[in-house]
This record gives structure tokens, C-alpha cells and sequence, in this order.
């Protein structure tokens, strides 16, 4: 497939990252189980009735696609793709807790409406009014990625010029509660939370969404080329580097052409030895995190991707993101290796534009 351009990038994230030279500010959190998002004044761009029937998903993303296509200049685009892994959970909530209280019977139908995933895609399409493309990817921790091919193919053949691309996810009382009980949240006492050399499983969790404008032509705004991606269901730790090489060669890349790797190091022991594994491979490459600075969630690759545009447009790496002490005069080739829980692996090569 030939090359295509990131040409916007917007995230709202548990970082002020709408605001202008975010990444001077950009401060760790490990001393708390559950990380909220940093969220605009929606009432700037949305209408006020409005608001009262958004989760909070569909409102990030909202904001969030505003920008991005503001950035890129485009009105409507060509296709809107978004990626999520539990959707608008807080209205699934609303639903089945609607179902126990009246016990099945007299049911509105407005949160069952409301809590389907493809409500994200479909609230920003009718507030753009766009008649195009229109799809929704749910693949747990690859939903982005997914949804950046899918742009990719969508603009290889000829279907569309500019993509809105995008994932989201937002945090439920409920669910926190069933992942602390699970162990997939840390608990108090294995806080803070040493997200390089952790001893102790499970996460810190937080919530965010992030959206860019995908487009066939390079502009003056353009962060990045999207390379090629490649994505796994099931991946054997030893068979970490094969993956990761079978992917540069493909590319015909080796490790060395690699300025910075992006990794998705999120504090839980159990999965994190995919991340260390990798490392071996890029000695000479500047080694980054960050959901020490996101929290982990379903498409937490969305802030990845966000902080991987800006180093390659800026040709600056945050200190507070790096693991190694390699610094790069320039920055060319970027890889994003992340996971979830140890499933669902994904590879996204990232050139400066």
C-alpha cells in the first residue's frame, strides 16, 4: 500500500492536552488507581440540550474530531472511522440497571439507543451532516489500529481523499468497581505504581479520545506518514523480536533505522515482559513510554499515536517520556508497540512527513 499522511492530530486525555506547548506540562500520575480525563467546556461546542443526553464518550470525541478536522481544514470528511473498546459504557449502565429497577417490563428505549458503540461515529457524522463511509471497529486494544487501516485501504483505492480517524473510551462506576474486584486495577496497596519495573500486576486505568484527519496528499500541517501497520491476536513472549523484525524487514527497515520506540508499559508485571523483550532489539534507539502519563484503557495507543505525531513534527522527545538516555539529533522513523493484558498486539511505523 502506498503511503499515507497524517495531516491533524487532537486528544483529549488525563493530560491538558488541547491546550497549546502541552508537552511542558505533561506530569506522571502513579498514586491513584483510576485517572480521569481533563475535559473542555463542552457548552464551546455543543448545545446545551444537547450535552444533557452525551456520554461522556461521545462528548470527547466530539470536541476532539472538531479539532482535528479544524486543524487539517476539511468540513466533512470522505469517510469517519472510530475505534472503541467498550463504547458508551456509561449508558450500557444506565440500560441494564433501567432493566433491574423496573424489572423488565415499561423499558425506554433512549439509553439501549444511546449505548451501542457505533453511537460515536454516528453523533459526529449528524453533527457534520456527513452522508460517507461510516464505521466503527471494537477490537479491544487494537481498535485504532484497525481503524487507521481501514483509512489506509479506504484512501489506497480510491474510496476517499481525507479520513477522520479516531478512538475513544471513557470510564463507569460499575466497571471500575468489577475491575478492582478482577485485579485488573491495582489495588491501594501496591500503589504508586512503578510502571518499568513493576513487581505487582494489574494497571492504573484512565480514559480519553483521540482523532486525526488521514488524507492522500502532504500539507503544510502533515505530523507524519502512516507506514504500515500490523496487528495479532496471540503472541508467545519469546516470539516478541521475530515479530517485531518480520515487520522492519517487511518494511525493508532494520532495528538501527529505528530513531524512537514507543512503548506501552503499563505497570502490570504479568504482561509487561513483551515491552522488555522488545527493548533488547532497540539498543541504539531512543525507548519511550507512556501511560504513566495516560492511564491504560482500551485505545490508550490513541495518545501514543497523539505523542508519536508531535515528536515527529517537533523533532522533540519529552524527557518525561524516555527510558533510556539515546537522543536522536533527528527523528525519522518512529514504531508504536503496544498491547493489552498481553492480547491483542500492534505495531504502527510512524515517518517523519
Amino acid at each position: 500500500m502506498s503511503t499515507v499522511y497524517i495531516n491533524s492530530a487532537s486528544c483529549i486525555s488525563v493530560q491538558d492536552t488541547l491546550k497549546d506547548n502541552f508537552s511542558r506540562d505533561l506530569a506522571p500520575e502513579n498514586t491513584v488507581q483510576i485517572l480521569k480525563a481533563v475535559e473542555p467546556n463542552y457548552k464551546e461546542f455543543i448545545p446545551p440540550a444537547m450535552i444533557r443526553r452525551m456520554s461522556k464518550t461521545v462528548k470527547m470525541s466530539s470536541v476532539a474530531s472538531h479539532y482535528a478536522l479544524k486543524e487539517a481544514g476539511i468540513e466533512k470528511p470522505d469517510a469517519i472511522i472510530v475505534g472503541t473498546g467498550m463504547g458508551c459504557s456509561q449508558d450500557s449502565e444506565k440500560f441494564l440497571k433501567n432493566v433491574i429497577d423496573n424489572q423488565e417490563e415499561f423499558l425506554t428505549p433512549t439509553f439501549f439507543i444511546q449505548s451501542t458503540h457505533n453511537t460515536v461515529a454516528g453523533q459526529i457524522a449528524l453533527g457534520l451532516q456527513c452522508h460517507a463511509y461510516n464505521f466503527t471497529y471494537v477490537n479491544t486494544s487494537s481498535s485504532l489500529e484497525f481503524s487507521l487501516l481501514d483509512a489506509q485501504l479506504q484512501i489506497n483505492d480510491g474510496e476517499a481523499e481525507h479520513v477522520l480517524v479516531g478512538a475513544a473510551d471513557e470510564q463507569t462506576d460499575r466497571t471500575m468497581e468489577m475491575y478492582r474486584l478482577n485485579h485488573t486495577i491495582k489495588t491501594e496497596g501496591d500503589l504508586p505504581a512503578d510502571y518499568l519495573k513493576s513487581v505487582t500486576n494489574g494497571v492504573i486505568w484512565g480514559e480519553g479520545a483521540g482523532f486525526f484527519v488521514l488524507g492522500k496528499e502532504k500539507t503544510e500541517n502533515s505530523y507524519a506518514q502512516l507506514k504500515d501497520i500490523q496487528i495479532i491476536n496471540r503472541l508467545d513472549p519469546e516470539k516478541v523480536q521475530e515479530f517485531i523484525t518480520h515487520f522492519l524487514d517487511k518494511n525493508n527497515l532494520n532495528n538501527k533505522d529505528i530513531d524512537a520506540v514507543i512503548l506501552g508499559f503499563s505497570g502490570d508485571a504479568q504482561s509487561d515482559g513483551y515491552y522488555t523483550q522488545a527493548m533488547d532489539l532497540f539498543e541504539e534507539s531512543a525507548l519511550l513510554y507512556y501511560k504513566h502519563l495516560s492511564g491504560e484503557f482500551n485505545t490508550a495507543s490513541s495518545f501514543s499515536t497523539f505523542m508519536a505525531c508531535h515528536i515527529l513534527k517537533d523533532q522533540h522527545i519529552p524527557e518525561i517520556m524516555m527510558i533510556n538516555n539515546v537522543k536522536k539529533e533527528k527523528i525519522k522513523n518512529i514504531l508504536l508497540y503496544n498491547h493489552l493484558a498481553g492480547n491483542d498486539h500492534s505495531l504502527v511505523l510512524l515517518e517523519k512527513a
